[in-house]
């Protein structure tokens, strides 16, 4: 293989446009890593928010954007047993300067696990991020079961469409926000109730839940308290959530924020219901890895159907 590959590169905080393709080497696996030749690579809303320099002390520039991945193991380094040069895989790269956005990435070992027998490496790469997110926040944090009232703020996307069929499939009646267009798919993926919030205020709509997953923050986050039935789980998602334990604790209500670690381990579960046939990851469009600006942008406007994935 060549030492050089293409990659996406940035070097300043911005819009889409300072998302270069350029060439770059390739990297060294270190101990404990593997060198994966990427198949695809998830686009999320919070690789916009790391580009854009909202919270520049968890980038360092130069930086490769990209935490969702999917590829082939070209190479192992030193202490790696669990892998193999031709192994298809598929997991979160930590924050690094070092991302999926490129023809080859290093990731380590532990953040990885086989890929779905049943998905092609574009869907795998678009998994790992909204199926981790998804699950902590619903089967671990909010212990959802049988009969629960669950709403899910921004149900079409990324999380929210992963996130109504494990709620579903829990046992829980599920409520989502998304526009009229969108009812049809979510009702499909398991929905039993759908509100548009483009005309209707969701909390004229929806009678008291006990969950609540805000994957939209900002005013939602307050708003989404007055849904909550005494005791209820608020699960924030979002680099803005709105609002806090103390706020909620004042009514009687829980507060808590989900995040996704890198962690083969994490993706079992989900990994397990793929194969199963009982869950399913909608990628909306693919774009070469020489879009990614434009990718960007689409994820930016927020009208997504669950996933964009790069391929390079």
């Amino acid at each position: 293989m060549s030492a050089r590959m293409h990659a996406i590169v940035q070097s300043a905080f911005g819009g889409p446009e300072v998302l270069t393709y350029t060439e770059a080497d390739v990297p060294e696996p270190g101990p404990g890593e593997v060198l994966l030749r990427v198949g695809g690579a998830g686009v999320n809303p919070g690789d916009a928010v790391l580009r854009s320099g909202r919270v520049p002390e968890l980038v360092t520039l130069p930086w490769t954007p990209g935490n969702d991945v999917a590829g082939v193991v070209e190479r192992v380094g030193e202490g790696v047993t669990r892998f193999a040069a031709g192994d298809e895989v598929y997991g979160m790269l930590p924050v690094s300067r070092r991302g999926a956005y490129a023809e080859y990435t290093a990731v380590p070992a532990a953040a990885l696990a086989s890929k779905p027998k049943n998905l092609d490496l574009a869907h795998a790469g678009a998994v790992p991020l909204v199926g981790i997110t998804a699950w902590q926040a619903l089967a671990v944090l909010a212990g959802v079961g049988p009969g629960d009232r669950v709403l899910i703020h921004a149900a079409a996307g990324g999380v929210g469409h992963v996130a109504v069929q494990l709620a579903k499939e829990l046992g829980a009646h599920v409520i989502g926000t998304a526009r009229t267009a969108k009812h049809g798919y979510l009702r499909d993926l398991g929905a039993d109730e759908l509100v548009d919030y483009t005309v209707t205020d969701f909390r004229a709509a929806v009678a008291p839940v006990d969950t609540v997953l805000d994957l939209v923050g900002g005013a939602y986050g307050a708003r989404s308290l007055d849904v909550l039935r005494p005791g209820g789980l608020l699960v924030g998602a979002s680099i803005d959530p709105g609002t806090d334990e103390r706020e909620a604790a004042a009514r009687g209500l829980r507060y808590a924020w989900v995040t996704a670690e890198p962690s083969g381990q994490a993706l079992e579960p989900i990994t397990d219901r793929i194969e199963a046939g009982r869950l399913r990851v909608t990628v909306e469009r693919t774009y070469p890895l020489a879009e990614a600006a434009e990718a960007h942008r689409a994820i930016e406007e927020k009208r997504t159907t669950g996933k964009l994935v790069l391929v390079p």
